[in-house]
């Protein structure tokens, strides 16, 4: 066992000029008999940052002693300063407050349950302190410290680094180290020492320092997932095993230092090979995977195998269409100890231009991972003179990885892909071919190569990835004033085809594509509909988890995934949320682009947390948003493209825990209802032809893989003996058959 004299000790450490947390706490931690620290502030997120230390000092039988302040409200101090409780009430009461917030997140989960068991088998002792005046509060605010190992050899430090993840990694913070054995250091160092004592004993002039045993227990009974025992060899195995060995010789400005307790090995199958796959390529290609089934993760751990092969001289531009997308792959980005460069308009990282400058040049005079970057962006800002031009200067290894990449196969997104060298690509999509657009389809193919994997939604539901599904098509149709806009509309976009220059075939003109979108819109707002929606969702009125998607609307890039909704569109969603609030007091929100990002994220914690019992939406939750406690879905309206309506299922299909299957209710609709359909002339029928080929083609895509497919079949066979239409379909209709 190691004494501290053996380490190489600074008087002195800065940040980020030294790294503190490698150079004096993990090898004083690993030599340490006891470690005791009073704070102004305490998170069990520096656990991270110190954990291989820990697990020496516990595989030592060693002994953590903390004092914390609490972090008091302004209601808090005023309560004191009345006198309207107990100060040891109020503070109680705080504590136990902090401990009520939920964590989701699996890593923080295993971070505080490491805390709990620590505290469980006796090596974390935590109290907490404040300033006893009266009626007047104050806070602890000294940063001190000391290490003792088993010889009684002793290093006391002070200054001012709180305990946190965030003081450790981020902040510019000092501190100053002394050690007991050497004589210029000796009288400070036994002053810092007696001055924790005392205040560990409660006899600090002023300062009152209390246990709170109702906040020990409360953090045995919340985080205590699972018993971690100690005695146990390799016990640490996870904490420290998956920290990669190069996080500490990587730029702060890029590196979160969060510990990756995630491996290769928690990947699925399917998800190895596609990674395998696309590495066995040179790293170019393209996932094809199914809503719901981890394309995120797969490409995050295919970026991590890339870099370990690429001697350290790689960087990423990770690019998405919306706003909301770029916030989600920050969440698991982090996972992987990167910190990215976040790139909009309206960034948190107010210099994000700054760090991608910094950042590329650092790449350039860099031969190893410490000039490693990430930059997270919209294609809009990807756009932008400014990135471009950054980019263009980059002389290293690039990784793109595109996210909803059949995105980037329209044409104003091309040209600016061409400008760029990636030397690898990885593209994700659920939906790779672009509907209708051949020209953009085979761009992507072309430019990110062959496709590493195709795993579809019949897959992932076999597997368990995904949970079945009923399907249950609900038929309404059209009123006579809609039927006769539709026929007019019809009518003006047959002089509207013209021959396209590139592809020789026949295309809609500008304005006959703004009346193919009026017409389709006329389609999904079709007023039989919420009629038959009330009748339909009567029966869940009392239950919860519920989406209704309403009509569709155009995107537009760099916001959070749509632009203003037609207005028809609005005051659909609006009738919707208004008639089941009047007829079935139903708990309802919509989700529109009226709503601030703000708004949105209070709307989904609501809805997870069954306040609300249903969301109603237009187009904005088809890219990215999860929700996946969903179990209902009434889709009022869908495009003809299947990239939607495939995205729309699959993300009604997402596990959660509880969730055994989805049931999907899909608005269908006709003309007029079928017995009339039977009795109509055929060239009646045939003005209708696109509208019901269209339907019964998501029709039969969506019964394919339900649970009750043969109702499906039967209803699809009807309407087409009833139409007429069978004859009338052609190749260039998408039409799958059972």
């Amino acid at each position: 066992m190691n004494s501290l004299t053996t380490l190489t000790i600074r008087n002195e450490y800065r940040s980020p000029q030294n790294d503190v947390v490698q150079e004096l706490f993990i090898p004083a931690l690993s030599c340490a008999k006891i470690y005791k620290r009073s704070v102004g502030f305490f998170s069990s997120t520096s656990l991270v940052e110190i954990t291989k230390g820990i697990t020496e000092l516990v595989k030592n039988k060693g002994q953590i002693q903390i004092v914390a302040s609490p972090k008091l409200s302004d209601e808090d101090v005023d309560a004191i300063r009345a006198g309207y409780e107990k100060r040891s009430e109020i503070i109680e009461r705080r504590l136990l407050g902090e401990l009520d917030i939920e964590e989701t997140d699996y890593f923080r989960n295993a971070r505080l349950n490491l805390l709990a068991n620590l505290i469980a088998n006796g090596f974390l002792s935590l109290k907490i302190a404040f300033i006893d005046s009266g009626n007047e509060v104050g806070i602890y605010h000294e940063k001190l410290g000391v290490f003792e190992d088993f010889d009684g050899q002793k290093i006391a430090f002070d200054g001012s680094m709180n305990e946190s993840r965030t003081a450790m990694r981020y902040n510019y913070e000092s501190v100053n180290v002394y050690c007991d054995w050497k004589s210029e250091d000796r009288e400070r160092a036994q002053s810092k020492i007696n001055a924790f004592e005392n205040i560990w004993n409660n006899t600090e002039q002023k300062l009152t320092v209390v246990d709170f045993p109702s906040v020990t227990n409360k953090i045995l009974e919340k985080y205590r997932r699972q018993n971690i025992d100690f005695s146990v060899p390799n016990w640490d195995k996870g904490f420290t095993d998956s920290v990669p060995s190069n996080v500490h010789e990587s730029s702060p400005d890029y590196r979160t230092g969060e510990e990756k307790s995630i491996s290769f090995d928690m990947l699925r199958e399917y998800q190895k090979r596609a990674i395998n796959s696309w590495m066995a390529k040179g790293c170019c290609g393209i996932y094809d995977m199914a809503t719901g089934t981890g394309k995120t993760l797969t490409a995050l751990f295919s970026l991590d195998c890339l870099r370990k092969h690429d001697n350290g001289n790689l960087s990423v531009v990770i690019l998405c269409p919306y706003i909301h997308l770029v916030t989600q792959w920050l969440e698991d980005i982090e996972k992987f100890n990167i910190k990215p460069i976040v790139a909009f308009g309206s960034s948190p990282q107010r210099d994000w231009k700054e760090k991608l400058k910094r950042a590329v040049d650092k790449r350039n005079f860099c031969d190893n991972e410490r000039g490693f970057f990430c930059l997270v962006s919209t294609i809009a800002t990807f756009k932008s003179d400014f990135v471009q031009g950054v980019l263009a200067k980059n002389r290293k290894p690039i990784l793109l990885i595109a996210d909803e990449a059949h995105n980037l196969g329209a044409q104003d997104a091309i040209k600016y892909l061409e400008r760029m060298n990636f030397m690898y690509k990885l593209a994700l999509s659920a939906t790779i071919d672009r509907h209708m657009d051949e020209f953009g389809t085979k761009f992507l193919h072309s430019y990110f190569g062959e496709k590493c994997i195709e795993y579809g939604l019949k897959e992932a539901i076999d597997a368990g990835y995904l949970v079945p599904y009923d399907y249950i098509p609900v038929v309404v149709s059209l009123d006579s004033k809609e039927r006769e806009s539709y026929a007019e509309l019809t009518k003006q976009m047959a002089g509207e085809i013209r021959i396209s220059p590139k592809t020789h075939e026949k295309c809609l003109s500008e304005y006959g594509k703004k009346l193919a979108i009026a017409r389709s819109r006329l389609i999904a707002g079709a007023k039989n509909k919420l009629t038959e929606l009330i009748k339909r969702i009567e029966p869940y009125k009392n239950e919860n988890k519920i989406l209704i998607y309403c009509g569709a609307t155009k995107y537009s890039e760099d916001v959070h995934g749509f632009d203003s909704e037609n207005q028809d569109d609005v005051r659909q969603i609006e009738a919707i949320t208004m008639n089941l609030y009047e007829k079935f007091d139903m708990r309802i929100a919509k989700f529109t682009a009226e709503e601030s990002s703000e708004e949105r994220s209070s709307i989904i914690t609501r809805f997870e947390e069954k306040i609300l019992q249903a969301i109603v939406a237009i187009r904005c939750l088809d890219e990215g948003v999860n929700i996946p406690m969903v179990e209902t879905a009434f889709i009022l309206a869908s495009s003809t493209n299947p990239k939607e309506y495939v995205q729309r299922r699959g993300r009604v299909l997402r596990r959660h825990k509880d969730k055994v299957k989805a049931t999907i209710y899909d608005f269908i609709t006709l003309p007029y209802d079928l017995i009339v359909a039977g009795a109509m002339d055929p060239s009646e029928n045939e003005m209708y032809s696109t509208l019901i080929r269209n339907e019964v083609a998501r029709m039969t895509e969506f019964g394919s893989l339900a649970l009750n497919k043969s109702k499906t079949l039967s209803l699809i066979d009807e309407i087409k003996r009833k139409f007429q239409i069978t004859k009338q379909m052609n190749a260039e209709d998408v039409l799958y058959e059972f």
